[in-house]
């Protein structure tokens, strides 16, 4: 077992606000966490730790993503100094309007470079980097340069399917670029003086009238895709014909999109900020192979920030302005979800963040006579506190009778909301691990700064666990020292996993 890496990025100060017309850069900080070895199973006894820091000049970070597969290499293997093992590739979008790719390596190796180098002197301070990134990836072209002015990048995703080698942004001004990162094409690969590689995309088309807020690939298929904009529209695109969407669906505001991987449609969040009866909330959205209306997965009574989707469980996670993170269990969409009844009775209440005020600041408010909420961050402090309320997921065994499902039954759809003081509960992120071996661990992220992991154990069954000792079975036989021989159970978790597969042609 191995351990579990986190790519985290926040902003320098707490008030920090980034205008998205025009590009602009300023000092940031992208952070590598170390969170232990996140088992599906169990809970992690050891404390996440910072691995390194990089230091980035190019503005803040709006998007970033792993590379699916394929990156990543053993902790022990061997490379030439200064070469080290690589932990994954890591893409991100820019303020500046750039993306870059940066091969980040493990922790313990670059550790132990920079022990090296600074002589066995041990130093406790954070470990932090300037690095040169693999490629940077404009849009334009060599004549023209950075002349042609998409605006900032949003958003990216790498191509889900093997080798992994396009990778797709939406920018400003709603136009959506594809890089090829393997390509030998002078055209688009540019290697300058200082070694660093340039590339340009090999198809662009306007995709919106405004930014292109989301984007995904379809995760079967390299040729659909889906986005989003400020221009409330969903359009699903055919990518070896991009003069007309496939599909458009006129929407609320979609924050975030994400496309299962088993199924044949997108699930999307969205703000109804231009509806007067609208509801916040997330749907499942059939692309258009079976003509089903869209399923409402879940109300919310505030703005839902992010999602994201376990294709090992089924199960979508969603993050709101309210503080709360839910956990929703999808049905088989291979029928008309909207015949499914007691929708209610498939969500289930992760943790909730709570803003409680402090006994002190009730009395100095009575004598000062004063209501006004606090719009900052050190004003907010000083009035509220965060209580988190987490719910037991180690069991579903009374889950309807328990305080948190009943909190949020009551609460989703209906309720006060307090927007004249600053969101300090709110959560703008949370995502699934998607790993097998750690497929039951989410974070969440908000304004507070906190990044909290959640075990979701109770979705563990005897299926997973038969998949999870097959997958280990497999990779130990992978990776086996030289001269080294496999034990029986070894061979024969190998030989039923293979016997098992099924080819589809």
């Amino acid at each position: 077992m191995n351990n579990q890496f986190a790519a985290i990025y926040c902003n320098n100060r707490m008030d920090d606000r980034h205008k998205m017309s025009g590009t602009h850069t300023e000092p940031s900080l992208l952070q590598i966490w170390d969170m232990g070895e996140l088992q599906y199973n169990t809970w992690c006894s050891a404390p996440a730790q910072l691995a390194y820091a990089i230091a980035l000049d190019d503005g803040c970070i709006w998007d970033m993503k792993w590379c699916p597969s394929g990156a990543w290499e053993l902790p022990a293997t061997s490379r030439k100094v200064p070469l080290m093992a690589r932990l994954g590739l890591l893409a991100a979008s820019f303020s500046s309007g750039k993306i870059k790719v940066y091969s980040l390596p493990h922790g313990d190796a670059l550790a132990t470079i920079k022990k090296s180098q600074s002589e066995g002197e041990v130093c406790q301070a954070p470990l932090i980097c300037q690095v040169q990134s693999v490629a940077v990836l404009k849009v334009g072209s060599i004549q023209a340069g950075d002349s042609l002015q998409t605006g900032q990048c949003f958003c990216l995703d790498w191509l889900p399917v093997k080798p992994h080698n396009i990778l797709a942004a939406g920018f400003y001004d709603g136009s959506v670029a594809f890089w090829n990162l393997t390509t030998k094409s002078q055209l688009q690969r540019v290697r300058s003086s200082n070694g660093s590689v340039t590339l340009y995309p090999y198809h662009c088309f306007i995709a919106h009238d405004h930014v292109v807020r989301t984007l995904t690939w379809c995760r079967a298929s390299r040729d659909l895709m889906v986005t989003a904009s400020d221009d409330r529209k969903l359009k699903f695109w055919d990518l070896r014909k991009t003069y007309e969407p496939v599909n458009i669906h006129r929407r609320y505001l979609s924050t975030e999109v994400c496309w299962p991987l088993l199924w044949s449609g997108i699930c999307v969040v969205q703000e109804c900020c231009y509806a007067t009866y609208g509801q916040h909330g997330i749907h499942y959205i059939e692309a258009g192979y079976s003509g089903f209306k869209p399923y409402f997965m879940a109300p919310r009574r505030g703005t839902v920030w992010s999602t994201s989707f376990s294709d090992w469980l089924n199960t979508s996670v969603i993050a709101d302005s309210v503080g709360e993170v839910i956990m929703i269990l999808l049905p088989d969409l291979t029928s008309n979800p909207c015949n499914v009844k007691r929708t209610v009775d498939r969500r289930f209440p992760v943790t909730r963040a709570e803003m409680v005020q402090f006994p002190d600041s009730e009395g100095e408010e009575e004598c000062n006579g004063q209501a006004q909420e606090p719009q900052t961050y050190s004003e907010v402090v000083k009035k509220y506190y965060l209580h988190f309320h987490d719910m037991d997921l180690r069991t579903f065994k009374n889950a309807l009778q328990r305080a948190p499902v009943k909190h949020m039954q009551a609460t989703e759809a209906k309720g006060t909301m307090a927007l004249d003081r600053m969101p300090l509960d709110s959560l703008y992120k949370v995502r699934f691990n998607p790993n097998l071996c750690g497929q039951s661990w989410v974070l969440s992220a908000g304004q507070s700064g906190l990044v909290r992991a959640h075990c979701l154990r109770a979705m563990n069954s005897p299926v997973i666990d038969k998949m999870v000792r097959e997958s280990e079975a497999q990779f130990s036989a992978m990776f086996l020292p030289q001269g080294a021989m496999p034990d029986n159970s070894t061979t024969m978790a190998v030989r039923h996993s293979t016997e098992s597969t099924v080819q589809v042609t």
